[in-house]
């Protein structure tokens, strides 16, 4: 995968790496070295230490941005090669480089964040030099940033695995060199996870191998580009709710055995008094209209996929105006299992069985929107948390559904 490497102070061992993945942010990537620079000489004085790019061959200049940063901490740039994109390729990159330089512990922190300081570093790095063997990140974020996470990264993962990991594909997280090993040989590998499931992908393979999981409060908000939950999703929601399912037909043996979750260990303080994330705004006419308008398209695919009592519940919303519109947590809960059986049969265009599931994370959205319009950060957050409860709750429907040919 590796065709281009500079490597000026020619390192070849370092104990600690903080990675910062990239494509095309010559933009904001000094920012995130600079601290992430800054963290490793203030809290990892007596460790070596080494500051990677691991790169898309991006077009403009992110190579030149990261290495002309001026920091103490010496960098390697890593690029895939020319045509190869994909934060997943970037990430094999990674863990080929972190098994030859024999690192203990690696970091990974996003390159256009603009909220990253030392102590973020301390936060996400520690915990691999006390017994923990995956760290993931735990922020304060606006309660509309993270839909996909909040609606479905979260509660499925929890509900599956029995473990609260409530930022399964945060994009800031921490690992051993250890697990570095078993994601570079991991045989579990395809077009999404070389992409934007490479997240949820991490997290999972972590919580089956039974990895030592901790969550590492940041103390700040994450503040990076802000993206609508109304607006085009692209391929980054095929590519993370794909993998997710994908991942559920792998590791069925561990699952099935699990019936509650358990809370994760929480590195450094708790959420009291923090700053408040920048607010996001949310377009909600384009996701209901969204919602409406799937019921065209993809009517099919949800008779055939859902089961007779989901979709008829599904067919009773059709239509259904704004001002009396609920998407109830257990019906969406039943949606997503269903959908994870009928992903399994692979009965339908994989592109536009995961498109069909888009609509209906739309007017789920729209329903959470509108249930937490008044209520605070906290508040929202407690929603949340009594959604996952109804995922938990409505599990044993999805094994009847899963063991039934």
């Amino acid at each position: 995968m590796v065709e281009m490497e500079a490597n000026p102070e020619k390192i070849k061992k370092a104990e600690l790496v903080v990675s910062i993945p990239s494509y095309k942010e010559a933009d904001s990537i000094s920012y995130p070295t600079q601290q992430a620079s800054e963290g490793l000489e203030k809290y990892f004085p007596d460790k070596s230490a080494v500051i990677i790019n691991c790169d898309n061959n991006s077009p403009d200049n992110t190579k030149q941005a990261f290495l002309e940063t001026p920091t103490r901490v010496p960098k390697i740039y890593i690029t895939t090669p020319e045509g190869v994109k994909g934060k997943g390729n970037n990430f094999k990159n990674l863990f080929q480089k972190v098994v030859d330089l024999k690192a203990k512990a690696v970091v990974v922190v996003d390159a256009d964040l603009k909220s990253i300081t030392p102590e973020w570093i301390k936060h996400l790095g520690e915990p691999l030099f006390s017994d923990f063997s995956y760290v993931a990140p735990l922020y304060v974020r606006h309660k509309y940033d993270g839909t996909i996470t909040n609606s479905i990264a979260y509660p499925m993962s929890r509900a599956l695995y029995g473990r609260r990991v409530r930022q399964p594909i945060g994009g800031d997280f921490g690992f051993s060199g250890e697990l570095a090993k078993v994601y570079l040989e991991n045989e579990i590998w395809d077009e999404a996870v070389a992409n934007f499931g490479i997240d949820i992908w991490m997290t999972t393979i972590a919580l089956n191998r039974g990895a030592q999981v901790c969550q590492a409060f940041m103390g700040r908000p994450k503040i990076h580009k802000p993206k609508d939950p109304a607006a085009a999703l692209g391929p980054m929601f095929r590519e993370v709710v794909g993998t997710m399912f994908s991942l559920t037909h792998k590791f069925q043996s561990f699952w099935k055995k699990v019936k509650y979750s358990k809370p994760t260990a929480i590195f450094g303080f708790g959420l009291g008094d923090v700053e408040m994330p920048p607010k996001v705004e949310v377009d909600s006419q384009k996701l209901i209209q969204s919602f409406h308008d799937g019921f065209g398209p993809y009517n099919d695919i949800w008779e055939e996929s859902l089961s007779k009592d989901v979709y008829q519940k599904l067919q009773e919303m059709k239509g259904m105006k704004e001002k009396v519109f609920t998407f109830p947590t257990d019906l969406w809960a039943r949606i997503l299992y269903d959908m994870a059986v009928a992903h399994r049969d692979a009965r339908h265009d994989p592109d536009e069985f995961m498109d069909s599931l888009i609509p209906l994370y739309f007017g789920r959205t729209f329903s959470f929107v509108k249930k937490t319009k008044r209520l605070s950060t906290r508040q929202a957050e407690e929603a949340i948390e009594e959604d996952c409860m109804t995922f938990e709750m409505t599990k044993p429907y999805f094994l009847k559904r899963w063991m039934k040919k």
